[in-house]
């Protein structure tokens, strides 16, 4: 989609989006909606874009706006699958405008046999593997010869970079609105452990190392024991986590009150060191998870 044409679509996004809740949308619609799904699934389009100066990702609104849309422009449909003596095998009923994004073999995406799903209006470059089941939402963006992991989630306009690996019950969380609201973000060669979960626009810097279990959010502070630092979420942006931060699971103890003589800890993520170009993801984590 060329830029002049990514304007326009965006002028008509805004137009029908300004359409009165209650009131009916106009026909164009639902036309206009299908043109921003195949612009994200071809990847001329994205929910978020990073600033090359300053290295900042922002949301793109009138993306999101669209989004939005095709909910309210769709109608519940019946999307069962199967063939049942009397019922579908599988019953599922959702809007028309979201149906599980078709694939063919030239799209060059693995999918493993075993009840995953990928939503209309995602994309996914040549190489993707998706383990099953796994699932990702409308307006995510994942990037070539990244895996996505059995019971692993791709929330709504997550942005995934290049040769990223998504483990077992990973997730990243969906963000739709407010439609400023910066995603969830995982850049190039990311390594994402089992059970993390990555929320509320939260930014993984490539080569980083996030360890299973490891939850983070914009309320979590993070302690940095190798910079000796603590990073946190600054008001209006996102937490970030330093490119090539290797992060555990860790604990600080509450020093006040009852909770101190009760020797009660709060769970924190902690960077215990950094990635260098001779130490691969395994490594970085082995002497301080044995």
């Amino acid at each position: 989609m060329s830029n002049a044409d990514a304007r326009e679509l965006e002028k008509r996004i805004e137009s029908l989006a300004a359409t009165p809740s209650g009131s009916p949308l106009p026909e164009e619609a639902r036309s206009v909606v299908r043109k921003l799904l195949d612009a994200l699934e071809a990847g001329t389009v994205r929910a978020a874009t990073k600033d090359q100066a300053t290295g900042e990702w922002r949301a793109v609104s009138w993306v999101k706006r669209g989004i939005l849309l095709g909910f309210r422009a769709g109608e519940i449909v019946d999307m069962s699958l199967g063939d049942g003596d009397a019922d579908p095998v599988f019953s599922f009923f959702d809007k028309d405008t979201y149906p599980p994004r078709r694939l063919t073999r030239a799209d060059g995406i693995r999918v493993v046999p075993g009840g995953s799903s990928i939503r209309r209006g995602a994309y996914l470059a040549s190489g993707v593997v998706c383990m099953p089941p796994m699932y990702i939402n409308v307006g995510a963006h994942v990037g070539a010869g990244t895996m996505i992991d059995s019971h692993a989630l791709v929330g709504s306009c997550a942005q995934v970079g290049e040769r990223v690996h998504l483990s077992a019950s990973a997730q990243l969380g969906g963000v739709l609105e407010p439609v400023n609201a910066s995603p969830v973000v995982v850049e190039d060669d990311v390594v994402v452990g089992g059970n993390c979960g990555i929320y509320e626009g939260t930014v993984v810097r490539k080569g980083a190392v996030i360890g299973a279990g490891v939850i983070l959010t914009r309320g979590t502070p993070v302690y940095d024991l190798e910079r000796e630092t603590i990073h946190r979420a600054e008001a209006g942006k996102s937490l970030v986590i330093p490119e090539n931060a290797v992060v555990v699971p860790g604990a600080r103890s509450v020093k006040s009150g009852w909770a101190q003589s009760q020797g009660i800890s709060l769970q924190t993520p902690v960077i215990v060191k950094y990635r260098d170009e001779k130490t691969d993801a395994a490594t970085a984590l082995e002497s301080w998870l044995r």
